[in-house]
């Protein structure tokens, strides 16, 4: 039976999202006692991406009926993208060094091997809990694994290449869908910690801090009252930029699907692929420009607006009472996560690499471009880009490594 949310016109949640966000940053920037102390632990960012979700598993919305995260993604997301990205130093991000790679590929491969493991551990501990074949069950779960490294394309990939029925498809995206905004939970919220997570790692964060302070200093050099121009010509880079990756990612990706089909492995036939490309490409190419100066007069301030509200529409995805649709699918997916996220806090105490390259690294792979600059933004909106570049990593290796996982969990089930 199909349930209509209280709020189902997509202009009355919009305005519901914004106000709840308004009231979310001012609060955060209260004197009151209580309420510093409460977001001393719980990151602002945390909430505008949890409250929408719970007001979604309760019926008051529908991110399943909203278009609203549609809109974000493809409007909002290359738009703050571009504005985050004007004022970027990419030396500075080169003097990241390689800790960011070896925990995204970390990350990869724990996505990789937990797969097999936890569809082992949970039919053996607990068979009765799994409501759908062993055959259906591997099949289906090569979805997760193409999402969880990749990306929606390779996502589609997994499902043509091992034939999953549409049935089992849809619950594996439930699972994914949960498990993935779950974690994605605990990062930004692990993003409001991350100098304690940097001590027990015994991690050296200066070359982020260092990125995170000179872009402090050059908005401070270049801070002015912002004139209606500057706003104009703030939001006409944002959506002048936008509109042409979409022209572009509308030809392009047609273009490869029609005379390079082989190219889809690597999510070349994506126009969503190609709109985040070009759309973080124009960002810093305009940050060699004069055009990097409007840092003064508030870009990346109205990038972060467009990004939180992206968060908002995220966190409306998220029901969690659809757990009890598949339980023991659920439970799977919890250890497979579980699995990827041990193997990163071990790599990274080995290598003594800061929490944020955790964090970037894991959503990544786990939620791609769309969520990835999020979690990155939750440390600092200047360091955004990294996980644009890192999610795009993820694009050309999601299709073979779910591949592989998937080729593992077929073996792990006879």
């Amino acid at each position: 039976m199909m349930y209509l949310a209280i709020l189902n016109n997509d202009a009355t949640v919009l305005g519901f999202l914004i106000v709840m966000l308004t009231i979310i940053f001012s609060l955060e920037k209260s004197n009151i006692y209580q309420i510093k102390l409460f977001f001393k632990y719980v990151p602002a960012l945390l909430l505008c991406y949890f409250i929408p979700s719970i007001f979604n598993s309760l019926g008051v919305i529908s991110g399943e009926d909203s278009n609203l995260y549609y809109i974000a993604s493809r409007y909002l997301l290359p738009a703050s993208l571009i504005l985050l990205t004007l004022s970027i130093d990419l030396q500075k991000i080169r003097n990241l060094g390689p800790k960011a790679i070896i925990m995204f590929l970390t990350g990869t491969i724990g996505i990789l091997i937990g797969g097999p493991l936890s569809l082992i551990l949970v039919t053996y501990l607990f068979p009765s809990i799994i409501p759908i074949s062993s055959d259906d069950l591997w099949r289906g779960l090569s979805t997760v694994a193409g999402s969880w490294i990749g990306g929606g394309a390779n996502q589609a990939a997994m499902k043509e290449m091992f034939n999953v029925n549409d049935q089992i498809f849809s619950s594996m995206i439930t699972v994914d869908v949960i498990v993935a905004n779950i974690w994605m939970g605990f990062l930004l919220y692990g993003a409001g910690i991350s100098k304690k997570m940097d001590t027990w790692l015994k991690a050296d964060a200066s070359a982020i801090d260092d990125l995170k302070n000179q872009l402090i200093k050059f908005k401070a050099k270049n801070q002015r009252i912002p004139s209606f121009i500057d706003f104009m010509v703030i939001l006409s880079i944002a959506f002048g930029i936008t509109g042409l990756a979409h022209a572009f990612a509308d030809v392009m990706a047609p273009y490869i699907q029609i005379h390079f089909p082989f190219l889809a492995k690597f999510s070349l036939t994506s126009k969503f692929f190609w709109l985040i490309v070009v759309a973080t490409t124009g960002g810093l190419i305009l940050s060699f420009t004069k055009f990097r100066q409007y840092e003064g007069a508030g870009a990346s301030t109205i990038g972060s607006i467009f990004l939180y509200i992206l968060v908002a529409t995220i966190g409306m995805k998220m029901n969690a009472l659809a757990i009890l649709d598949a339980p023991g699918i659920f439970l799977l997916g919890l250890i497979w996560m579980l699995i990827h996220v041990i193997l990163l806090l071990i790599v990274a105490k080995i290598i003594r690499a800061p929490f944020f390259f955790v964090a970037v690294g894991s959503q990544a792979n786990v939620g791609g471009a769309a969520s990835a600059p999020v979690v990155a933004s939750a440390f600092h909106p200047s360091l955004a880009p990294v996980g644009v570049l890192l999610a795009v990593l993820g694009y050309a290796l999601g299709t073979y490594a779910a591949w592989l996982c998937g080729i593992l969990m077929q073996f792990a089930s006879l």
